[in-house]
């Protein structure tokens, strides 16, 4: 039975909008619009399979705190009010090691929905 990979170190920096997890020598920075994007809560996965929303315009969104729950996730608080998800030991690790391949499809979902990453920024400035 392979153990929950937990992180041995996180480094929340804000100025760069990412989230290092570090485990042993290994040390992975995930971008909070990556994160955002791919949060585990009902809002962005749905409440069934295949009812999932496309997260739009999380470009420039940035994390504003993260809080341990229990000894198996966390609580990533984000800059535009979003909170819901819980990212377990687990789920963080998956984002982790398979970014390129997530982050790759979430281009791909976009493009093929004619969405942006900056969508709704546009004329708020």
């Amino acid at each position: 039975m392979t153990s929950t990979p937990t992180p041995t170190n996180i480094k929340l920096h804000k100025k760069s909008k990412t989230l290092e997890l570090i485990y042993g020598q290994d040390s992975y920075e995930l971008s909070a619009e990556f994160l955002r994007v791919h949060s585990p809560s009902a809002e962005v996965r749905g409440h069934g399979i295949g009812n999932g929303t496309l997260q739009t315009g999380k470009k420039f969104v940035g994390i504003k705190g993260v809080e341990a729950v229990g000894n198996y996730a966390l609580k990533i608080i984000f800059d535009d009010g979003h909170d819901s998800g819980l990212f377990t030991w687990n789920y963080l690790h998956d984002l982790a090691i398979q970014h390129d391949q997530y982050w790759d499809k979430y281009l791909q979902s976009l493009k093929e929905e004619g969405e942006s990453r900056d969508e709704g920024l546009i004329g708020k400035f």
